[in-house]
């Protein structure tokens, strides 16, 4: 029997669906998208012992194959998490209209005016393990946004992706969004994944979200133009006048995010003139949060005690609580050795000179540094009006932080006054 072709399959059907409607979306008015926000997060909270017992079903299923602990912590979702996303899908219904906000435009032609305006990017696909939250603030942000959106969750996920998806197609059916606004493609439905990544002529961006292989497979083997999201292997550099105590509050801060410290503070860098004893002292605080110690040859030679980073350790995340620790000679090395090895989402220093922060800030190639801060992620920060799905270390269609202002384009528009 021959495969059916990705064409006539219920993905690719799935797929043009949400292609149509984001057409549809494009046009749509801003209270409206608002309200469907909403409504979403209403729904969600109706629907909450349906999810939450949805995921008890994927949380055993994934115990009885043996899924890595890292996925099951990723995978539960708890009451408490699922209560901050509906707050959070409520707080984005009430943010203001991020669409056709009017811009000046450098260009200009003669006997008209040119303006750029925000606008949909069109149809977004989101390729992620586990966090089934995640697909349900992901499609608040795409509606709000005027887009449609493609869920492609994993088969630990899948009871759970599907009460929150079915919990969130009625409240778009409510409020008459368009159909195919949000589709949720099932990963044991027989498609594989490079099906959907390769469909350029109806998705117009991919988010992958979660282990750095599953980043990777997706950036290889897409099309369509990929928005990458990072998580772990962010350094610190611990200059000579830096504090000992900030350092340890920014290391244990940067990890107390749940379920993802996007960005935990993997391996810290430290200069030559620190006394050994701080380090000790460092060390022994963090042992006594639970965190494991590595360190570079030359702190071996002088504590046979800890356990050596291996070379290819400095370049990838560990995404559980393990900091690994390096001697450095001079601030040009640490950004150097970061620069080359960190996964450049978010760096940060521990320094009292100005001067070597300013230098650290702007030769750090990275989408954000922080001076004397802790780099903690959070998706829905208090002192801000944004919501944020992640944050992305590239330097393409957008970098840093995932937002609203991520889902967008700009549109040129030149009008004219009927001479030529």
């Amino acid at each position: 029997m021959t495969a059916e072709p990705f064409d006539a399959t219920p993905d690719s059907i799935a797929v043009r669906r949400a292609y149509r409607a984001s057409f549809g979306l494009a046009t749509t008015k801003g209270v409206d998208r608002s309200r469907a926000v909403v409504a979403m997060a209403q729904a969600l909270k109706r629907a909450s012992d349906d999810i939450l017992e949805a995921n008890t079903l994927d949380l055993l299923a994934s115990r009885e194959m043996a899924v890595p602990d890292l996925i099951l912590d990723w995978l539960k979702l708890t009451p408490e998490r699922l209560q901050t996303t509906i707050q959070m899908l409520q707080r984005l219904g009430e943010l203001s209209d991020p669409l056709r906000r009017v811009m000046n435009a450098s260009y200009q032609l003669e006997q008209s005016q040119t303006y750029c305006q925000l606008m949909p990017l069109g149809t977004i696909a989101l390729v992620y393990e586990a966090f089934p939250e995640l697909g349900a603030l992901t499609a608040g942000l795409c509606i709000k946004t005027g887009n449609s959106l493609i869920l492609r969750g994993g088969t630990e996920a899948s009871h759970s992706n599907g009460a929150i998806a079915t919990a969130l197609q009625s409240a778009l059916e409510e409020t008459g969004m368009p159909v195919g606004s949000l589709e949720l493609l099932p990963s044991d439905r027989g498609s594989s994944l490079r099906d959907l990544i390769t469909q350029d002529r109806y998705v117009n961006l991919v988010i992958p979200y979660g282990r750095p292989s599953l980043v990777q497979q997706v950036v290889r083997q897409s099309t369509v133009p990929v928005l990458k999201s990072g998580m772990g292997n962010c350094y610190l550099f611990w200059a000579p006048s830096g504090s000992l105590e900030l350092a340890r509050w920014m290391i244990l801060d940067s990890h107390q995010s749940e379920p993802d410290p996007v960005n935990a503070i993997e391996k810290v860098l430290i200069h030559t003139n620190q006394k050994p004893s701080s380090l000790v002292t460092l060390w022994n605080s963090l042992k006594e949060k639970g965190f494991k110690i590595r360190a570079d040859a030359q702190l071996m030679a002088e504590f046979p005690d800890l356990k050596l980073a291996n070379e290819s350790e400095w370049g990838e995340p560990y995404l559980t609580k393990t900091v690994a620790f390096k001697v450095v000679n001079s601030l040009e090395e640490a950004i150097a050795w970061i620069n080359q090895y960190s996964s450049g989402h978010a760096d940060s220093i521990v320094t009292e000179s100005y001067q070597e922060s300013r230098q650290f800030a702007l030769g750090v190639n990275s989408a954000s540094t922080y001076i004397n801060a802790s780099p903690r992620f959070s998706r829905n920060p208090s002192r801000s009006e944004g919501i944020f799905l992640g944050m992305s270390n590239q330097k393409g269609h957008r970098r840093g932080l995932i937002s609203m202002e991520s889902l967008t384009t700009l549109k040129h528009i030149v009008q004219g006054n009927g001479r030529f």
